[in-house]
């Protein structure tokens, strides 16, 4: 055995900057879906449809997504990307209180739903952004 080699020193894994800016495919995947549930969510509010579903599958649909959001969060140095990520993070969280919360008050359920058809709707703008923003190289650390 050869004496004095140290083990290589482990470097810091480089994080991306963006995940999606400068990805025309990713960008507009996540405008059709935003857009999509924005849509949905304006219709629930159109159709005075406040009800909320409260099964354990959609608790961990939304709990599954909050994880998702959350950690490409923490993936990404682009403000624009974290903008976009923090708002469908909003409104899965709002899904995951209202399908925990069963004896939440009409008046709550109604005025989450305007909200989520707003976020949805800012969502879906902030992808558009994403979808043809340049990527740019890190530099030192900084968020775009």
């Amino acid at each position: 055995m050869e004496e004095g080699v140290a083990p290589a020193a482990k470097t810091p894994r480089p994080k991306p900057a963006h995940l999606m800016c400068g990805l025309p495919f990713w960008g507009f995947a996540a405008f059709l879906g935003c857009a999509y549930l924005s849509y949905l969510s304006a219709v629930h509010v159109r159709r005075a449809e406040f009800d909320w579903p409260h099964d354990a599958w959609s608790i961990a649909g939304y709990g599954i997504w909050i994880l998702l959001m959350a950690g490409l969060m923490n993936e990404t140095h682009c403000r624009r990307e974290r903008i976009l990520f923090a708002l469908v993070l909003v409104n899965f969280l709002f899904g995951f209180v209202l399908a925990v919360w069963s004896n939440a008050p009409e008046r709550v359920v109604r005025q989450m739903r305007f909200a989520s058809a707003g976020l949805w709707g800012a969502a879906a703008l902030a992808s558009l952004v994403v979808t043809f923003s340049p990527g740019k190289k890190p530099t030192s650390g900084k968020v775009d």
